[in-house]
C-alpha cells in the first residue's frame, strides 16, 4: 500500500503518517500539487493521495486527468470544517477525513483501498488444488497466466501469489488493459517523455518502471491490442522497456501475472493473440473453476461476506438459515463470486429476525433468487420464440446486431464487461459499436444504472 499525503495541515499529518506506517503503508509527502505531480510521475507511485483541504482539490483533480493518472484522493481538514468537506467531495475527492485523525478510521481507509478485506476464501476441493499449484510457484519468478470466468477471483489469486514470493514487500501494481484506450495503454505500460505526443507535459513512468522490484499484474490481457503485443513480448523477453518518445532503453526487474476470461488458444488461431506471447506468459496456468463447480466454496464464501458486511454495515451477524442455504447453493451464479457477493451484501441488509432466511435471498430487481429463474412453461417459451423469429423476418442484419447489443447493455445496467461477455465478442468490439452507434445519435446505457444517455464519443 503506497500512500501520498499532500499538505502540512499543521503537523496534524505527522499523526495520520504515523498511523499508516503502523498499518504496513510506505509513506511519501508532498508539499503541494506541483510536487504531488512530481511524485506520480516519478515512478514511486500512489495506491491513495491524503489530501489537505487547504490544497486546490479541483486543481490536482484536474491534473491528474490530463496525464491520465488513476488515483482515488480522501480529503482531510479540521472536524467542524463542513463546507470545506463538501467543496472537497464536490471537487472529486472520494472521502473526508476529520482531524485530528482516528487511528482505526485511517486504518479502515487504507484497508479498504489496498483491498485487504479481498481474502482468499475456499474449502472445495477444485479449487484446493489450483491454490496448492499456487503455492507451489508463487515463490519463483515465473510469468503465470490466470484463467476463469469473469467473477472468479482472478486479480485476488494473483495478489496472493505475489504476497508469497520474494517480491511481496515490494510494489504490486495492477493495470487492466480491457479499461485503458489502445492509444494510451502503450504510455501507461511503458511511459513517456516530455513532448511524446500531445499532453505530454513532462516525463511520466509507466506501470513497468513503477512495478520495478515486484510484480506487475496485466489484468485481462486478452484485450490488448496485437500491435503493442509486439512490444510486450520484448519487454518481458530482455527485461528492458522502452518509454514513448524515449531514445535508450530502460531495464526494469519484474515478475508478470496476467489474466484473461477468454481462451487465448481461441485467439492465436483467430490472429488477435500472438502465440509467441501467450508461451512466453504461460509458464505456469492456474485456472479457476466457476463457482458452480465449486459447490463447497459456495456457503463457505457466503458466510464469509455475511460477516464482512454485517461489520461493515453494523448489523448483528446471523447465521444461514437451511432454506436459504438450499436456494445459494442450487443457483447457476453466472456472475460467480462477485455475484453471490453482491447477493449476500444485500441479503444482510434485507435479512430480519435471528436468520438470513430464503426471502433474503434477492436479485438487484427485489426478487427472491429462486423464484426469478424459474422456468417459463413450454407453451410459453414456444410463443416466445415465435415471436422473435417473426420479429426478425425483413430486417437487415446490422439492425438485428445494433439491437441485440444494445439491449444486452441495458439488461446489464450499462456495464460493458459483463455485456461483452455475453455476447461473446472482445471490450474493444463493443466499445467501437457503441462508439458507432453514439455517433448517429442513437442512446447508450450508462455505466452502473440502466437510464440512458447520447455520446457524441465514447473513447
Amino acid at each position: 500500500m503506497r500512500l501520498l499525503i499532500v499538505g502540512t495541515l499543521k503537523g496534524q499529518l505527522t499523526t495520520a503518517t504515523k498511523i499508516a506506517i503502523d498499518n504496513g503503508a510506505a509513506v511519501t509527502h508532498a508539499d503541494d500539487n506541483e510536487q504531488a505531480m512530481r511524485v506520480l510521475r516519478g515512478g514511486r507511485g500512489a495506491d491513495l493521495l491524503l489530501v489537505d483541504v487547504a490544497i486546490d482539490i479541483r486543481d490536482l483533480v484536474m491534473r491528474l486527468e490530463a496525464e491520465h493518472i488513476h488515483v482515488p484522493i480522501v480529503a482531510c481538514g479540521i472536524a467542524n470544517d463542513a463546507r470545506a468537506a463538501v467543496a472537497a467531495i464536490h471537487a472529486g475527492a472520494k472521502e473526508y477525513i476529520p482531524l485530528p485523525p482516528d487511528p482505526e478510521l485511517i486504518a479502515a481507509v487504507l484497508a479498504a483501498v489496498a483491498n485487504d478485506s479481498r481474502e482468499l476464501v475456499y474449502r472445495d476441493e477444485s479449487m484446493a488444488k489450483v491454490v496448492k499449484l499456487a503455492q507451489q510457484i508463487a515463490g519463483s519468478d515465473a510469468s503465470v497466466m490466470i484463467t476463469g470466468e469473469s467473477g472468479t477471483g482472478k486479480e485476488v489469486l494473483a495478489r496472493y501469489v505475489h504476497t508469497r514470493s520474494h517480491r511481496a514487500k515490494k510494489p504490486f501494481i495492477s493495470i487492466n488493459c480491457a479499461a485503458i484506450p489502445e492509444h494510451l495503454l502503450e504510455s501507461e505500460l511503458f511511459g513517456h517523455e516530455k513532448g511524446a505526443f500531445t499532453g505530454a507535459v513532462a516525463r511520466r513512468i509507466g506501470k513497468f518502471e513503477e512495478a520495478t522490484g515486484g510484480t506487475l499484474l496485466l489484468d485481462e490481457i486478452s484485450e490488448m491490442d496485437v500491435r503493442l503485443q509486439s512490444k510486450l513480448l520484448r519487454a518481458i523477453q530482455e527485461r528492458v522497456i522502452d518509454r514513448v518518445g524515449g531514445s535508450r532503453p530502460v531495464p526494469v526487474d519484474i515478475r508478470i501475472l496476467a489474466t484473461s476470461n477468454r481462451n487465448l488458444a481461441d485467439a492465436v488461431r483467430a490472429g488477435t493473440f500472438r502465440e509467441d506471447l501467450l508461451f512466453r506468459l504461460n509458464v505456469v496456468n492456474l485456472k479457476i473453476p466457476p463457482l458452480r463447480e465449486r459447490p463447497a466454496d459456495i456457503l463457505e464464501l457466503a458466510q464469509h461476506f455475511a460477516r464482512k458486511y454485517a461489520d461493515a454495515n453494523g448489523v448483528p451477524v446471523r447465521p444461514i438459515s437451511a432454506e436459504a442455504r438450499r436456494v445459494l447453493t442450487t443457483n447457476r451464479w453466472q456472475g460467480n463470486v462477485r455475484e453471490l457477493e453482491n447477493t449476500i451484501h444485500r441479503s444482510v441488509l434485507m435479512a430480519s429476525g435471528d436468520e438470513i432466511g430464503a426471502d433474503a435471498i434477492l436479485t438487484p430487481e427485489g426478487d427472491r433468487l429462486d423464484q426469478s429463474k424459474t422456468p417459463p412453461a413450454v407453451a410459453h417459451a414456444t410463443f416466445a420464440a415465435e415471436q422473435v423469429t417473426r420479429a426478425l423476418v425483413g430486417r437487415t442484419v446490422a439492425d438485428v446486431e445494433r439491437d441485440l447489443i444494445l439491449e444486452t447493455l441495458k439488461h446489464c445496467l450499462g456495464n460493458r464487461t459483463h455485456a461483452a461477455n455475453i455476447l461473446g465478442i472482445s471490450i474493444r468490439t463493443l466499445r467501437n459499436k457503441l462508439n458507432e452507434y453514439a455517433d448517429g445519435g442513437l442512446p447508450i446505457p450508462a455505466v452502473g444504472s440502466g437510464e440512458t444517455r447520447a455520446f457524441a464519443s465514447m473513447g
